[in-house]
């Protein structure tokens, strides 16, 4: 695990050749680089800190979830996504990506 703002300085080198050379060293499994991000609760009605400051955006597990996925296929980009409902309540996403 990367530190969140560690992550964006890491994509930025070529990280496909050490990807490569430990996934040769561990063979049999795959490599995925992922950065520390942090889901703070949702505000209470009656809570103390409610007036106080906002959610940021970045911090809903709505964001983290996105970004996350977005670490998952870091070289290639998200173009689409598809979510299926099934009745019992489980949810099933398929995403498209561009390579």
């Amino acid at each position: 695990m990367l530190v969140h703002p560690t992550i964006a300085k890491f994509t930025l080198f070529p990280t496909l050749r050490l990807t490569r050379e430990l996934e040769k060293k561990l063979s049999d499994k795959y490599i995925i680089f992922l950065s520390q991000r942090r889901v703070l609760p949702k505000p209470k009605r009656n809570s103390a800190t409610a007036n106080k400051q906002q959610r940021p955006r970045s911090r809903t597990l709505t964001a983290v979830h996105e970004k996350i996925l977005d670490e998952m296929v870091w070289p290639s980009e998200i173009i689409g996504k598809r979510t299926r409902v099934a009745q019992d309540g489980g949810k099933l996403i398929r995403v498209y990506v561009y390579f």
